[in-house]
């Protein structure tokens, strides 16, 4: 780090811990306070409590994204910031040592008889000054001349990348803000949904996890039907080669769960590797994962730069139909795009679901589909 420059608080970029935060905490409280203060109601059932923490994981999903895209604007500002700093180290540096030629000058010219009025001229910063510093460049050597012209222009140009690092820092330290925030966001939803299901009863629980067995039942039956789907759709157009070709042999029917390419094939076995490990949020590996940091890896692996958020992962590649679905593909999910898992073929992804659950494979019709895009 240059010299001229002072060590600046970052914000870590580590994975956030899955810890809850005094804020949260603070906010919870005071979520229970409100709630005593207020007359009893009756208690929800386990399906409105189901519902609720449903919808607070997927609130948390949402705030994941608004914090993973805050965290990358704050890095790309910190980069920016530092490159205008060191610019202006570098220009500074230049700006003193022609400072110092200036200064041989005068020395010179008080060896031999003191400094002229020339010399105190062109050491002034008196913006007056400049039309009488003018009329005495003419009594200049031309090298003087030169030496006088490069350090009004390494003045300026200096003076003009401290501005430009200045109003870099202030957006810097906005973006840090919004990291903040963003980052408080996710931990009380996910402390609201923790305290929800704290106040169950072992049967509650039970029930809980019964509906949540039934859900899931339903999405996989959902799969079930749309592999069958696709193995007849694959049927059908290996049974009817294009006009000119001789129908294939019907010994060695291609699998509809074949990724269709080998960039696929990479990005889905990357994606395997990591099942069951912890979904944090903000985390992009490689010990734990949020959604849209899993698809990013995955295809990073297979050679293929996707964005960070689910927002900019759903504009890359080419749409493509969830009938049409094939393994490495993504599937968006919900209204907001605030989820995404990678398609494996058979109606099946895998996915890193929310806070507290790990990597694993699940039907995409677990949750309602957005849409799906093919990366490469």
């Amino acid at each position: 780090m240059p010299s001229h420059r002072k060590p600046r608080t970052r914000i870590g970029t580590t994975a956030p811990a899955l810890g809850v935060t005094t804020a949260a905490l603070a906010s919870v409280s005071l979520l229970a306070q409100s709630a005593d203060a207020a007359p009893a109601g009756p208690k929800p059932s386990i399906e409105e409590v189901q519902k609720k923490v449903d919808d607070l994981y997927r609130q948390a999903d949402l705030a994941t994204q608004k914090y993973d895209a805050a965290k990358e604007a704050t890095a790309a500002q910190r980069a920016k910031a530092d490159a205008l700093l060191d610019q202006v180290a570098a220009g500074t540096a230049k700006l003193n040592d022609t400072r110092r030629v200036i200064g041989s000058y005068a020395a010179a010219q008080y060896r031999d008889g003191g400094v002229t009025p020339t010399m105190t001229l062109l050491f002034s910063d008196d913006p007056q000054a400049f039309f009488d510093r003018n009329q005495l460049m003419g009594r200049l050597s031309d090298e003087q001349h030169r030496t006088l012209s490069t350090f009004e222009s390494q003045r300026a140009a200096n003076a003009k990348k401290r501005a430009e690092a200045s109003r870099s820092l202030a957006a810097l330290t906005t973006s840090q803000q919004t990291l903040r925030a963003g980052k408080q966001d996710v931990q009380t939803k996910l402390a609201a949904a923790r305290t929800l299901l704290s106040t169950l009863t072992a049967q509650e629980k039970a029930r809980l996890a019964a509906i949540e067995k039934k859900k899931q039942d339903e999405a996989e039956r959902q799969a079930a039907e749309l592999a069958a789907q696709q193995a007849a759709a694959a049927a059908k157009k290996k049974a009817t080669p294009p006009a000119g070709h001789a129908p294939s042999s019907p010994s060695s029917p291609s699998a509809p769960s074949a990724p269709a390419t080998t960039k696929a094939a990479k990005a889905l076995a990357f994606a395997r590797a990591q099942m069951g490990k912890p979904y944090v949020w903000g985390a992009t590996g490689p010990a734990s994962y949020d959604c849209s940091g899993l698809t990013q890896a995955a295809w990073k692996a297979a050679g293929v730069d996707l964005p960070r958020t689910t927002w900019d992962q759903v504009k890359t590649g080419t749409r493509v139909a969830t009938a049409d679905l094939q393994p490495g593909d993504l599937v968006f999910f919900y209204d907001d795009i605030s989820h995404v898992g990678m398609y494996i073929g058979n109606g099946m992804m895998i996915h890193a679901p929310h806070s507290g659950a790990y990597v694993r494979e699940e039907s995409i019709y677990y949750m309602p589909i957005y849409g799906s895009v093919r990366p490469a």
